[in-house]
């Protein structure tokens, strides 16, 4: 999937593809945000801003004689066109996704590019919809069969749901067949994680906004007008993690495949934070450090448990296979070793088919993710050594599964011109299996600090 985005923040034009692992590092106000937050809008609003629609005709068939056969291929041929308008729809929703004025996003542009073998539908789908105990009628498609059957589970007078609502049910499942396997889901750990984490309770953007609201207006009070204007002032990412953070005794009721299945990431991570959290029945947030009979509530914990709050709970009770982790700067509020840590949690999650976005400044996670791919490379002398410190085979890294960019200017043929010129962009960094990935935007820094320190060092005095 490659991302294409047109004046978007500091971004004037730039091209990144999603991979397994998608990292985009670089100086401060370059545009990293822009692009993650523009990324994790687009997943999460897709449903929404792409339009399939069967006929009027289809719908009452169903209806009159209880079960209808849509060729899933006319769809499918719709696909080029369904994902151009859903880009263009979604595009128009930027300065909701940023929670920003639209003079800002005037000449933005966001597109999806997708591999024209990669748009065929899954192999099988099989959905019921209706109420728990009262199923009305169902939606499947066979392997390998381009038939999608839809057939009512009541009798046709006991259907009482709108012709529209039935329409939108079913497009939303031809949706998911054609589209859904290309679309990741998003979760993400925005940098503004450490303040919900703390503020989690009081985070109620509604009933503040509501409260407040009322005690200065009189009859003039309109609450759906209100809760409008209070999710339109927080970014999506933030109010995804504060809903998140809010909701966290609900989440801490199922396990993901990660608790069931490799356990030992969460001992991994528990390690990390050095302790683990817990949610009481009362929906009390605590942290527990590791070997001590004692429970610390979030403002009393240091400030890198409280940061790696969702994420933990996000691996231990949500996570499942395909989804997009998406970590805004990663290494907040972490000691160097910690880094590392996450970076090699980060790849072992890659390993178990969890992609993974992250923008960071972190010299020292990308450092750690050369280790892993280059230690990738086996052998006897490499294994010795990956042995000797520790490095265990999940965590190895397939330099094809990784890509970098590198936010910063650069020369580029903006769409339209004829030369090309100098711009804010997104620059693909080169990856060598042997030597690791090329970070521009540390190197120049790390070696400044070492030049100024030798010569401190060995100079000599005048």
């Amino acid at each position: 999937m490659k991302i294409a985005i047109k004046n978007l923040g500091p971004i004037k034009q730039a091209e990144f593809t999603i991979g397994e692992f998608t990292i985009i590092c670089g100086y401060n106000n370059t545009g990293k945000t822009y692009a993650t937050y523009a990324l994790f809008g687009f997943l999460l609003f897709w449903r929404d801003a792409f339009s399939i629609e069967v006929s009027e005709g289809e719908v009452r068939r169903l209806l009159n004689e209880g079960a209808i056969e849509l060729d899933i291929q006319n769809y499918v041929k719709k696909a080029p066109t369904l994902l151009k308008d859903g880009c263009d729809a979604f595009t128009r929703q930027l300065p909701h996704v940023f929670a920003s004025s639209e003079k800002h996003f005037r000449d933005s542009n966001f597109s999806v590019e997708l591999d024209a073998k990669d748009i065929q539908p899954i192999p099988a789908f099989e959905r019921t919809m209706g109420a728990t105990k009262s199923q009305l009628f169902s939606i499947s498609k066979k392997a390998g069969s381009p038939v999608v059957a839809i057939s009512l589970l009541v009798e046709k007078e006991k259907v009482k749901i709108p012709p529209e609502i039935i329409n939108k049910i079913i497009g939303d499942a031809l949706k998911d067949m054609i589209f859904g396997h290309l679309f990741p889901r998003p979760f993400i750990a925005s940098a503004e994680r450490t303040g919900a984490a703390i503020f989690r309770k009081e985070l109620n953007f509604a009933r503040n906004r509501l409260l407040e609201e009322m005690s200065s207006m009189e009859n003039k009070f309109n609450p759906l007008e209100l809760l409008t204007k209070v999710y339109a002032d927080y970014a999506w990412p933030v109010k995804s993690n504060v809903d998140f953070t809010r909701q966290l005794e609900e989440r801490a009721r199922k396990d993901s495949f990660i608790a069931k299945e490799h356990h030992e990431i969460l001992d991994d991570f528990t390690d990390i934070i050095g302790g683990d959290y817990l949610v009481t029945k009362n929906d009390e947030l605590y942290y527990v450090p590791k070997g001590k009979h004692v429970k610390l509530t979030m403002d009393e914990s240091s400030s890198a448990v409280r940061s790696l709050l969702d994420i933990g709970f996000y691996l231990r009770h949500v996570a499942i296979p395909g989804d997009l982790l998406m970590v805004d700067e990663p290494e907040l509020n972490l000691h160097p070793e910690n880094q590392r840590r996450v970076a090699r949690l980060f790849a072992r999650l890659v390993n178990i088919g969890i992609k993974v976005f992250i923008t960071t400044h972190s010299d020292y996670i990308i450092k750690e993710l050369n280790t892993l791919i280059m230690l990738n490379q086996g052998g006897e002398r490499l294994r010795a050594l990956a042995e000797r410190e520790k490095y265990r085979d999940s965590e190895m890294l397939n330099p094809e599964k990784v890509r970098v960019y590198i936010a910063e200017e650069a020369l580029i043929k903006i769409d339209g011109a004829q030369r090309k010129s100098r711009c804010q962009t997104l620059v693909q960094a080169d990856i060598d299996s042997k030597l690791g990935i090329e970070a521009r935007s540390f190197d120049k820094t790390i070696e400044d600090m070492n030049r100024i320190q030798e010569e401190i060092v060995w100079g000599g005095d005048e």
